[in-house]
């Protein structure tokens, strides 16, 4: 897996602490890592975005931000509203395919859900994965809901022929209540995917360091983690 998209299926669900964890995974077994993101939305210039919260958790080698627009909007709505470039998808994979030269992966973090527009001609993150030939990574809350949107990405996912790795609950929670628990076993067949991986919610306020002691055991060993869907949903009460 040299370059790996993460999408949610929604905005504000744990995406960049997923890519944190995901990143970290990988530093520990050794590999350098690059972060991007493509389109920034809702942040003033020196304002840490994504990407550079992604390595400050992980100890990635490289943050990579492509455009920041500063209202909190679908990147194609931002750009145009503050009278700025847009960042297709073509500039997008570029950027990717660039940093593929010098790391061992490269995790490509999308803004909001897989269909967002990144700009006026209608491109989302789907084509920017579609250009790369590159798998999806979906993350998903774990809540009452989660079932539908992640049914839905999955399914725009297989329409447009491109590889879906599995699904990350993004924040899972310290008392999770009947439908959280009961989606540990509902999820994978919603996505057509296996769960990859559940990160407890709070993880992003977490030390750098026991950040990256911790991220293993929130991911599966397809992610380079540890972690056990079925041990997780047997204590879960799932």
């Amino acid at each position: 897996m040299g370059i790996v998209v993460v999408s949610g299926t929604g905005t504000e669900i744990g995406k960049t602490v997923v890519t944190a964890a995901v990143a970290a995974a990988a530093v520990a077994a050794g590999r350098s890592v690059a972060v991007l993101k493509p389109a920034q939305t809702g942040l003033a210039p020196g304002e840490r975005g994504d990407a550079d919260e992604a390595v400050r958790l992980s100890g990635a080698k490289t943050a990579a931000e492509l455009a920041r627009y500063p209202e909190p909007l679908a990147p194609g709505t931002a750009s145009r509203r503050a009278g700025m470039a847009p960042v297709g998808p073509e500039r997008a994979a570029e950027a990717a395919r660039a940093l593929a030269d010098g790391h061992d992966l490269v995790l490509v973090e999308g803004a909001g859900g897989l269909l967002v527009r990144f700009d006026e001609d209608g491109g989302t993150l789907a084509d920017v994965a579609r250009l790369l030939g590159a798998p999806v990574l979906v993350v998903a809350p774990a809540g009452l809901g989660t079932l539908n949107s992640t049914a839905l990405t999955a399914e725009a996912l297989r329409a447009r022929g491109i590889e879906q790795l599995g699904v990350v609950v993004g924040s899972w929670p310290a008392e999770p209540d009947l439908a959280a628990r009961c989606n540990l076993a509902d999820l994978p067949e919603a996505a057509g995917a296996p769960l990859l991986g559940a990160v407890p919610e709070g993880s992003g306020a977490l030390a750098p360091a026991a950040f990256r002691s911790a991220a293993a055991g929130w991911l599966a060993p397809a992610l380079g983690g540890t972690w056990d869907a079925g041990a997780f949903g047997r204590a879960a009460g799932a």
